[in-house]
């Protein structure tokens, strides 16, 4: 995957500087903290759902774009983390089973047995404690 030269951290730096803006200002105007927007600047934090709706709103954009541009840097790390990159080539795709196999589990439903079921099964069997107490209710 070709690395991306825009982050959401380049992005907001550049919009900031382009409107003159620090951290404080901006968080002031979007309502969210100064240490949100430093976190988001120095790409320590990323963008979320609600702060993509703010920086839309005051920046003029969607909030699809910035997301977009996280879901990007996300895909990047994602593409340069070995270990994860070792666990995907172990998982094979999914098949689909023939129709022979639906039909055959579908043919024989299973029958939940509840405890109910299963104390009237065992008064049925002679010498049973439960057969024996019959009996004994019965005398």
């Amino acid at each position: 995957m070709p690395k991306t030269s825009q982050t959401p951290a380049s992005v907001l730096n550049s919009l900031m500087e382009e409107y003159q803006l620090n951290p404080s200002s901006l968080s002031a105007k979007i309502a969210l903290s100064i240490s949100a927007v430093r976190q988001i600047a120095i790409g320590k934090t990323g963008i979320t759902v609600p702060t993509a709706l703010r920086l839309a709103k005051f920046f003029g954009q969607t909030p699809a774009f910035w997301l977009d541009l996280q879901l990007q840097e996300e895909m990047q790390a994602a593409a340069n983390d070995k270990e994860l990159q070792g666990v995907l080539k172990g998982i094979s795709k999914a098949v689909k089973p023939s129709a022979a196999a639906k039909a055959k589990a579908q043919a024989k439903p299973v029958k939940k047995t509840t405890l109910a079921d299963k104390r009237k099964e065992a008064a049925k069997v002679p010498g049973s404690k439960s057969s024996l107490r019959k009996l004994a209710k019965k005398k």
